[in-house]
């Protein structure tokens, strides 16, 4: 209303009915399709939609609401369509270019920091060792929460997760909590107040008076710590938040995003905003703070300032030095190999290790054939991941033409459908292709029940031939699968190359040795001499 003074604004919003003619409508989706809302509104006067937290544009209730206003196609006498979001990609890999044309203007968090259009902030990461290994996926692709929280929500963990922030962030005035569920969010307050913390919680199942009551009490700063669950992610303007405890994992960067968001708005008298990752096992495709700003999840953050992320990165990907570190002398305890030292191709091909990340991140049976390179397989085609050099992920699909004779090739040539900086949200974009081209998860999934059949009489003579040596062990049709398709994308050219940096490395282990033995020469021992 300050900015369009002259215009008439009107809010179509829970019991808030505009008339449909107004300058400026302001609406909520649900409220615009509720009991035929949207009837009202003439699509021929509207020049432009402009949509908030534009991640949800291409849900249904979303498309059903840019149709009517003439978005469904886009024609000539269309309306403008902006969408804005600061978390601008689904979970689902559904593209947003179903409705959005163009990016046309982006800042990251550390450009909009180092910009002050955000506070500033210091990032901590603290292990909790929770074991996710029997949690399953829920239907949106994050952990299903009852047994998340079952799995996050024990003494240990909340006894770890309470410690950790009275010993980095006792003197923050205004902390915000995020936890799996309503249960963990009690739990987790009553270890606070165990501590002598006055630590109050929201919840969905809150009335709405009190929970207007303590939210505007933590407005004031009337208590230290308020924990909820899933109600302030998009949205929530509380600008005094000066630490932001998240103590529920997740496999979604856009929840990251938005929770980390919530205490990165400006306010008088607050320096920096420090969020403190409660960070569980790696090994089950969750997102952490590290990851989000392009570091090794294994890197550990120590109230690191947002400002260091892109020398860290950059360090990282370049493989050099971080600031103040010295360079390591010749003598080293030990030579560090990065890779897995193998005997022959056929124990290449048999090691299934490589497979354990990406099939904690999916149902399917990715097959691992390369450093950063993935493939599904089905008798319709196969959709590949790979990582080029600018560290972006993209996702293929290769179709299987048959023997047709139209064409030399039996496949059709590599069709780009996504791409992804982050090998998560690849996996999920081709996932929901994939189960669309190759018709459902029968030849993709990997607990398909054919799969743990014994391998054919067809699948082991392949692999005997390939591999010039009998198979060891009763392997399965699924094993076998795996193992033909290794083969078939470069197994043996990976083994060379294992090869040649196994005799690399006994070459630095030989040099290492002999500059032990020259430091042993010169050492004076008190003592007999030999």
């Amino acid at each position: 209303m300050r900015a369009y003074p002259d215009k008439t604004i009107e809010i179509e919003m829970a019991n808030s009915h505009a008339t449909g003619t107004a300058d400026i409508t302001i609406a909520s989706i649900r409220s615009l399709l509720s009991k035929n809302r949207i009837e009202k509104y003439d699509p021929k006067r509207f020049k432009l939609v402009l949509v908030d937290e534009a991640h949800h544009i291409v849900a249904p209730t979303y498309r059903e609401a840019l149709a009517h206003f003439g978005l469904g196609e886009h024609t000539a006498n269309s309306p403008a369509l902006v969408g804005v979001s600061a978390t601008f990609s689904r979970f689902d890999g559904l593209k947003l270019g179903a409705a959005i044309d163009h990016i046309v203007y982006h800042k990251d968090y550390v450009d909009m920091i180092g910009e002050n259009w955000l506070a500033d902030a210091l990032f901590t990461t603290v292990k909790s060792h929770v074991d996710l290994s029997q949690v399953d996926d829920a239907p949106n692709g994050d952990f299903h929460t009852r047994q998340l929280s079952l799995a996050v929500n024990t003494e240990t963990v909340n006894d770890i997760t309470v410690s950790a922030w009275r010993a980095r962030a006792q003197e923050r005035k205004s902390t915000l909590v995020f936890c799996v569920d309503i249960e963990h969010v009690k739990c987790l307050t009553a270890k606070f107040r165990e501590f002598g913390v006055d630590a109050r919680y929201i919840t969905g199942q809150s009335a709405k008076d009190v929970r207007t009551k303590e939210l505007e009490a933590f407005r004031n700063y009337e208590f230290p710590v308020l924990i909820n669950c899933g109600l302030f992610t998009e949205g929530t303007d509380i600008p005094n938040i000066d630490c932001v405890l998240l103590a529920r994992p997740t496999r979604s960067k856009n929840l990251l995003i938005q929770m980390i968001g919530r205490g990165l708005r400006l306010h008088p008298g607050k320096t920096n905003c420090h969020i403190i990752d409660m960070v569980a096992s790696l090994d089950h495709g969750v997102l952490t703070t590290p990851t989000l700003f392009g570091l090794h999840p294994d890197e550990g953050l120590d109230e690191t300032p947002a400002k260091d992320f892109k020398k860290r990165r950059e360090d990282f990907e370049n493989g050099t030095l971080q600031e103040g570190e010295e360079k390591p002398s010749p003598k080293q305890e030990n030579v560090v190999v990065d890779f897995t030292d193998y005997d022959s191709v056929h124990d290449l091909v048999q090691d299934t290790s490589s497979e354990e990340h990406i099939r904690s991140i999916s149902d399917n049976a990715w097959v691992q054939v390369g450093p950063d390179r993935y493939i599904l397989g089905a008798p319709a085609g196969r959709l590949t991941i790979s990582k080029d050099d600018s560290g972006l992920f993209s996702v293929h699909h290769i179709i299987s033409l048959g023997p047709s004779g139209k064409s030399k090739s039996p496949f059709s040539r590599p069709r780009e459908v996504a791409s992804s900086v982050e090998l998560v949200q690849a996996v999920h974009a081709a996932d929901t292709l994939a189960n669309r081209v190759f018709g459902g998860p029968t030849f993709i999934a990997s607990w398909q029940p054919w799969r743990k059949k014994r391998a054919s009489p067809g699948q082991i003579g392949y692999l005997r031939k390939q591999l010039g040596q009998e198979v060891g062990g009763v392997i399965s049709k699924g094993e076998a699968a795996d193992m033909i398709t290794k083969i078939k994308h470069g197994a043996k050219g990976q083994f060379k190359d294992i090869l040649s940096a196994k005799r690399r490395i006994n070459r630095e282990r030989e040099k290492v040795a002999k500059w032990d033995n020259l430091v042993a020469s010169q050492e004076v021992k008190v003592g007999p001499l030999g």
